[in-house]
């Protein structure tokens, strides 16, 4: 197949991500103001400016939409890991692309900015809702799966036969958890990024990649 004949496929593929990111977005925001249970399928259509046809064919239903958000932040974290320089470490370049998606610049004591609030809020919603817990498993299934491609890319590696990319996926998905859970719990609340900076450190001492 030629360049070509490629480029269409993969601007399909980019704006079919973006439309699951909007609809996720969405569905997180009207559920944030509104409460679980006062939201329908309809009102997301509506807010999205989508049909809700549209909806059905990148969701099943609320839960589903709003676990997406976690799966396209790790694959833009793989994607960003393919785009690092091959001579950079691997554990630099996790850490610069974890922190890059799950950090930014720390608030001051007390105080959040707008964008802060509402990502708290999505979290706190996914945490607490008894409805979102299956999609939230299955999630995070895909979301090592895909980050586990990309380790596994970056080494040389055969993700089928090598435990080595799964099992970063895996510890790199608990610290950004156990990073997230400290942040909302914490108080005065507490930036991501720090924590998340110091436990990607002590996990790149421990658990080097194959030389």
């Amino acid at each position: 197949m030629t360049p070509d004949a490629d480029a269409p496929l993969g601007l399909r593929e980019r704006k079919k991500r973006e439309t699951r990111v909007a609809l996720s977005r969405a569905t997180i925001r009207l559920c944030v103001e509104r409460g679980w249970e006062n939201v329908t399928v309809e009102d997301i259509a509506a807010v999205a400016n989508v049909s809700v046809r549209t909806f059905r064919n990148y969701f099943s239903g609320k839960a589903e939409a709003i676990a997406a958000s976690h799966v396209e932040r790790m694959l833009r974290i793989a994607d960003e890991l393919r785009a690092r320089p091959a001579t950079e470490p691997l554990w630099d370049a996790i850490t610069g692309v974890v922190l890059a998606e799950f950090g930014g610049p720390a608030e001051p004591a007390g105080a959040e900015s707008p964008q802060a609030r509402r990502w708290r809020d999505g979290v706190r919603l996914m945490l607490a809702e008894p409805a979102l817990q299956g999609e939230i498993v299955k999630a995070n299934a895909a979301a090592q799966g895909a980050f586990a491609e990309a380790v596994a890319e970056r080494i040389g590696s055969d993700p089928a036969h090598d435990v080595y990319p799964k099992l970063v996926a895996a510890v790199v998905g608990a610290a950004s958890s156990v990073a997230v859970e400290h942040s909302l719990t914490a108080e005065p609340p507490t930036a991501v990024g720090p924590v998340l900076a110091e436990m990607l450190e002590r996990l790149a001492v421990g658990l080097r990649a194959p030389s």
